[in-house]
């Protein structure tokens, strides 16, 4: 799909954000239109035709996963994108929830907001060649030790690293080596990619 055959929407309060990523996302290629605040948006959205979102999470009018909802109970499915420079794992759950495609943290790399523009693009003709079925989630998490899933699940719950450490007994620098084995045993190359397939498993809170 070229880049012009869609309109990118970056919601952002802050002004020199918004400016530096229209820049950013113009001089790559993208069509690009700017709202100052998820409020604005919405007033826009219902004919906004194909288009992809990128919006800030903490706003003053409404939050970024407060607009995702809000688009989603209208039936507007928009591909969106959430960054935030204030990021967690509870947050990135809620995010993915609201129907988020990506979840990226500041401060991030141009092609790392590129990458997850055109991925996001995708879903505009359906295509969903890169989801997962249910079977292969499944075998992956039978791959996964009984430890393992409880690292898992504390992580996709939210809880630090000590914290993780505490609750099982053990110290935290094992606690990042399983981390490493469940991202690698679950083939997801980020936290956002480990979170959604959490969520198509139904995995938050779950200890096993």
């Amino acid at each position: 799909m070229q880049s012009d055959d869609y309109v990118v929407h970056v919601v952002d309060d802050e002004e020199p954000v918004r400016k530096s990523l229209a820049f950013l996302l113009t001089m790559s290629g993208f069509a690009v239109r700017m709202h100052e605040s998820a409020t604005s948006f919405l007033e826009v959205a219902p004919g906004i035709g194909r288009a992809c979102l990128v919006t800030d999470l903490r706003m003053p009018d409404m939050s970024g996963v407060d607009l995702l909802n809000h688009l989603k109970d209208a039936q507007a499915l928009v591909p969106a994108i959430v960054i935030t420079g204030h990021g967690d794992v509870p947050m990135a759950v809620a995010a993915m929830k609201a129907g988020a495609v990506d979840f990226i943290e500041k401060p991030f790399s141009d092609e790392v907001l590129i990458d997850a523009i055109r991925k996001a693009a995708k879903l505009l003709d359906r295509d969903t060649s890169d989801d997962l079925d249910a079977a292969t989630l499944q075998s992956r998490l039978d791959s996964l030790s009984e430890r393992e899933r409880h690292v898992l699940a504390a992580v996709v719950a939210g809880l630090p690293n000590k914290t993780i450490a505490y609750d099982l007994d053990i110290s935290p620098r094992t606690i990042e080596v399983h981390r490493s084995n469940v991202m690698a045993k679950m083939q997801a190359r980020s936290l956002p990619e480990l979170v959604r397939m959490a969520i198509a498993m139904n995995l938050q809170g779950r200890k096993r």
